[in-house]
């Protein structure tokens, strides 16, 4: 079994969709629209196959900066190997993008940086000394 894909709600469905286009690359599916319910979303596919589903509608309140609580931890995009961590973080830098913590090595043993997206979901770039 693999994992499908991975959904997020949104209050600004294309700011979002620009961040992970610009960062993540990819390539994205057509906008549906919902005229019923006012619900809206795209589907972004990575090189990989993997899946994100970026989702929108009227009636949503950001959770921006809620701190700490139960739910999705993160989301993590793997690279071939550390300069690769080390590179996108000279890129986040170079467009004063904000890292949260490293480049850096966990206790676990990977090798990341960790980052937030627009709305303020986690997002770690690893590479994994293990695959």
């Amino acid at each position: 079994m693999k994992l499908e894909h991975i959904a997020i709600y949104t209050t600004d469905l294309e700011n979002l969709r620009a961040f992970y286009l610009h960062w993540f690359g990819g390539q994205c599916g057509a906008r549906y629209n919902n005229s019923v319910t006012g619900f809206t979303s795209y589907f972004l596919r990575f090189d990989s196959g993997a899946r994100l589903e970026l989702m929108s509608r009227p009636d949503l309140v950001s959770h921006k900066n809620w701190g700490l609580a139960a739910g999705i931890a993160h989301i993590a995009f793997c690279v071939d190997n550390r300069e690769d961590v080390d590179s996108f973080a000279e890129k986040l830098k170079a467009e004063a993008w904000p890292i949260v913590r490293g480049p850096r090595i966990t206790g676990d043993g990977y090798y990341e940086l960790e980052m937030d997206d627009p709305d303020g979901n986690r997002i770690e770039i690893i590479f994994s000394p293990f695959n």
